[in-house]
């Protein structure tokens, strides 16, 4: 019985280390170049696979950089939590700042790569595997933000869901706009700061 488990082991391995070295590649050459400047080709030669091979893990560039960028928003998001967990005695603002910092870093760390992931996810076909695991990044992200908002005595259940999506959107603006390409990190999360604190303001003026 043990041997006859032993191939299937060995393939999946050999299946593994060829994603792997696809995932290497692509990484790189996008970090090189940017989307734009790749080709499927490219990706497969420096992962000395076969261009065949390469469309069994991922069907077009796009999918490539989603699985790429997946791995970046999956740690953003993770470093985000701690440090917005850690933010003991600050406000809601300040804490949904903590959380989206290195959300926002991370998506600009390469403006087009940044841009063309976040487009793709929202306008590419949602039933696609790697876009089903970056959409379900996102409904991580806004559902960390709900929860942080939730701790503020000033605002509801159903208020902090619907604030967390309204936040999500100024992030995906912020990160994604023409105008605000050129623009330093501080300067785009002091723009995004100041458009949730307005956004916040009702809320704590109600009460």
């Amino acid at each position: 019985m043990g041997r006859g488990h032993m191939p299937i082991g060995r393939r999946e391995r050999a299946k593994q280390a060829k994603r792997e070295r696809i995932m290497t590649a692509a990484r790189e050459l996008f970090a090189e170049h940017g989307v734009n400047g790749v080709t499927t080709q490219q990706v497969a030669r420096r992962a000395d696979v076969a261009i065949g091979t390469l469309y069994l893990y991922a069907s077009t560039k796009a999918e490539l950089l989603i699985m790429v960028q997946n791995e970046k928003f999956a740690a953003a998001i993770g470093e985000g939590v701690a440090a917005a967990n850690t933010a003991v005695g600050q406000g809601a603002l300040e804490r949904v700042i903590a959380l989206i910092r290195p959300v926002v870093e991370c998506v600009r760390e390469h403006i087009e790569n940044g841009r063309t992931y976040l487009h793709e996810l929202v306008f590419g076909d949602p039933a696609e595997p790697y876009r089903q695991a970056g959409l379900a990044l996102a409904g991580r992200l806004e559902d960390g933000i709900t929860g942080l908002l939730t701790r503020d005595e000033h605002i509801g259940a159903a208020d902090a869901a619907t604030l967390a999506r309204v936040i999500t959107a100024i992030i995906h603006i912020s990160t994604t706009a023409t105008a605000y390409l050129h623009r330093s990190d501080d300067a785009v999360l002091a723009d995004i700061r100041a458009q949730i604190h307005a956004t916040l303001a009702p809320h704590h003026r109600a009460a």
